[in-house]
């Protein structure tokens, strides 16, 4: 009889993925690494964060700012999809 030991971790992914909360929480995490991943002045200067169907919704205070972030929308999600370990994001707006 063969050992089929699973660490916790994978437990845990693979019970997300079955009950189909693996995407729900990876959107979440996106949101939270906003913070990390942008810096102080960015996150100080963001009204809200959120993730619906694949794609990324930014408020920002600064019309600045938002012309910035839209030209780098590609590379934004990128980096956030990086940082969470998977192709969360498929999209970002980026609003005034």
């Amino acid at each position: 009889m063969a050992n089929s030991a699973v660490s916790i971790s994978e437990a845990l992914v693979d019970y997300l993925r079955d009950s189909g909360l693996e995407k729900p929480v990876l959107e979440v995490q996106v949101e939270e690494a906003w913070p990390r991943v942008m810096g102080d002045i960015v996150t100080r200067m963001t009204r809200s964060v959120e993730v619906k169907n694949g794609t990324l919704f930014v408020r920002v205070s600064s019309a600045a700012l938002k012309a910035q972030l839209f030209e780098n929308r590609f590379e934004l999600v990128r980096r956030l999809n990086d940082t969470v370990g998977a192709p969360v994001l498929k999209d970002c707006r980026i609003l005034g």
